[in-house]
């Protein structure tokens, strides 16, 4: 045992169910904090972005939404409630 090295096993980010989408947060979130969720969402192979951009797969609505909202309405980008992400997600 003492020539045995184990290793950790990486897991391939396209494994995750959330692979290959790109989130962006906007508005006030009661569920969780920002942070909270931003990690969440990377932890389950999201990428996380601050603005929308035609890259953006998911917007995440939180209370207040702004100028967000619009752009990605425009864009055709899959626009969800927070409570409606977060059950998704915690579905996983």
């Amino acid at each position: 045992l003492k020539h045995v090295t184990v290793l950790e096993r990486k897991i391939q980010s396209t494994d995750l169910p959330l692979a290959g989408e790109t989130v962006v947060f906007t508005g006030t979130l009661h569920s969780k904090s920002r942070d909270e969720a931003k990690k969440q969402a990377l932890e389950l192979g999201a990428r996380v972005a601050n603005s929308v951009s035609r890259e953006t797969t998911i917007l995440v609505l939180g209370e207040k939404a702004g100028s967000k909202f619009d752009k990605a309405h425009k864009l055709g980008v899959r626009i969800m409630k927070e409570s409606e992400w977060f059950r998704k997600i915690e579905g996983q």
